[in-house]
């Protein structure tokens, strides 16, 4: 006897309908479950959890050989994710279903051997795919009910175990679905915890990263060991916008995918902020295995990615920075097909000045690295990765009286409405295209949007003789300029916002 039912897997941040086809041949006493369709290994032992979960569970395993088809045949099964539909789909061979239709059903869940279902990835995107395609009704996990409950317009039932999905099915079940106000929870699980007021003098730094955060652009902090690079940085998130709910569930379902998105969190209402160790791979920054997963660039999405101690990172870790700084995305190709992951991260980066750190420090710490060491220790960032950081600051070390006094900087809250108000412009200016910030311009947009009096274009000329930065850097600099414009309520650039902007060029006025 031939049934059917419906799950779906993931192949990026996205997921696809599985239509599970089972025929049972209840000839023979033994037996015999064959699982085709381009199953991996995890589908392929499907099969024996499956069997014992029916068993404990108190339900009639059929004799005889079992063929479990997973369509489309073509692309690569991955995961557990398929037990419980598997498992439906063989009592619906016989009696134990009643003749339920399954056509506008979703089922996900991975079954534990005396039948309890265990959590999966990737539920939001299984949500949205669901709605997307007409089910009604998505089965799953009921760790990851609040996940999927995020989705308006499907129902969604969490279960923990076969029996509780299959009285669901049956409509035997008085499980109430899952309801979740997204607007609700996204406006009241605000982390407010880091704050710019806490911080001792910096006021350079500080002030660099808040044109950062105003225009979405990419920043470099150098300074001595202890100044505040890092207590700087993990703040920075406190005063980006906020999230809107289509960019806290597209943040969401990346993490989701990934597995990194903690139990009884339906929703990532901050951005992110990652910070991976200097001695992660390429891989994993990128993204890879077999079956492609987000990198930690993609786990940024709509966030920060802060590198500590950039100059210590593989070489080949940070070049695999350059495309998605400039697409937004990233493209992972393997021999069983290729992913797309979006990677519209904002870069923060932190550096000592040389090997011992204290190089150009003018505190009792000298630096006991000679030129050479200082050139050799700069010369592990590229050129090409220095064009697309925006903003380069010095952070210099405090003094004893700066020390000693209390914090007196502006807090989050006041900085976060500067910026803010800087972003609501860039947003009316870019209302007609696909520019979301400043940093983002293009070459046309830079010609209509960054308009320079004659003494900041005089100013600005002056500094490419002097400095020798680059096409991309000079372009880098007019959109800081445009940034630092908005944030002083100016429309034309002029010699205060080019003067700034290129004050944030630090290194490209020393030699490396």
């Amino acid at each position: 006897m031939l049934a059917k039912t419906f799950s779906a897997a993931l192949k990026g941040v996205d997921a696809f309908t599985v239509e599970i086809e089972v025929n049972a041949t209840f000839a023979g006493e033994k037996t015999q479950v064959s699982i085709v369709g381009l199953p991996d290994t995890a589908v392929r032992e499907s099969k024996e959890r499956v069997h014992s979960a029916l068993t404990s569970s108190g339900y009639f395993h059929p004799h005889g050989f079992t063929t479990v088809n997973l369509a489309p045949a073509d692309i690569k099964k991955v995961g557990a994710g398929f037990d419980l539909p598997i498992a439906i789909g063989i009592m619906a061979t016989g009696d134990a279903m009643g003749g339920v239709d399954l056509s506008r059903t979703l089922l996900v869940g991975e079954l534990a051997l005396d039948g309890a279902i265990r959590p999966t990835r990737g539920a939001l995107s299984i949500a949205v795919h669901a709605r997307q395609h007409g089910y009604h009704t998505l089965i799953l996990p009921s760790e990851n009910a609040h996940e999927a409950a995020i989705v308006d317009g499907i129902q969604v039932i969490g279960v923990k175990h076969l029996t509780e999905a299959t009285e669901v099915l049956k409509g035997q079940s008085l499980i109430e679905p899952t309801v979740i106000d997204a607007l609700e929870y996204f406006s009241t699980h605000i982390d407010t915890s880091l704050d710019f007021a806490d911080i001792k003098g910096q006021e350079t730094a500080k002030r660099a990263v808040q044109v950062a955060a105003a225009g979405g652009h990419n920043c470099l902090l150098v300074g001595p060991p202890g100044t505040g690079k890092s207590m700087i940085a993990k703040r920075l998130p406190a005063i980006l916008p906020l999230m809107s709910l289509e960019e806290a569930i597209e943040t969401t379902r990346i993490h989701s995918v990934a597995g990194h998105l903690p139990i009884g969190q339906p929703l990532l209402v901050a951005r992110p902020f990652r910070s991976p160790h200097h001695t992660i791979s390429d891989a994993g920054m990128l993204g890879g295995q077999s079956n492609p997963q987000p990198g930690e660039i993609s786990l940024a999405h709509h966030g920060i990615l802060f590198l500590d101690e950039l100059p210590e990172f593989p070489r080949k870790a940070l070049e695999v920075l350059r495309q998605p700084m400039e697409d937004g995305q990233v493209t992972i190709s393997r021999a069983a097909g290729s992913c797309t992951f979006p990677a519209r991260f904002q870069l923060i980066a932190a550096m000592n000045p040389c090997p011992c750190g204290h190089y150009g420090s003018s505190g009792q710490r000298t630096c006991r690295c000679s030129s050479s060491q200082v050139r050799k220790y700069r010369s592990r960032l590229s050129g090409p990765l220095l064009d697309r950081i925006d903003i380069h600051v010095e952070v210099a070390s405090l003094s004893e009286d700066e020390l000693m006094k209390r914090p007196t900087g502006e807090s989050s809250q006041v900085l976060r409405d500067r910026v803010q108000a800087a972003r609501s412009k860039q947003s009316e200016r870019f209302a007609d295209s696909a520019t979301h910030c400043n940093a983002q311009m293009t070459s046309k947009e830079l010609r209509k949007h960054c308009e320079l009096d004659d003494p900041a274009a005089q100013l600005l000329k002056l500094a490419l003789s002097e400095m020798g930065i680059s096409a991309r850097a000079f372009d880098r600099i007019l959109r800081v300029a445009r940034t630092i414009a908005d944030l002083n309520g100016s429309e034309i650039l002029s010699i205060p916002e080019i003067s700034e902007a290129i004050q944030y060029r630090s290194l490209d006025r020393e030699l490396w």
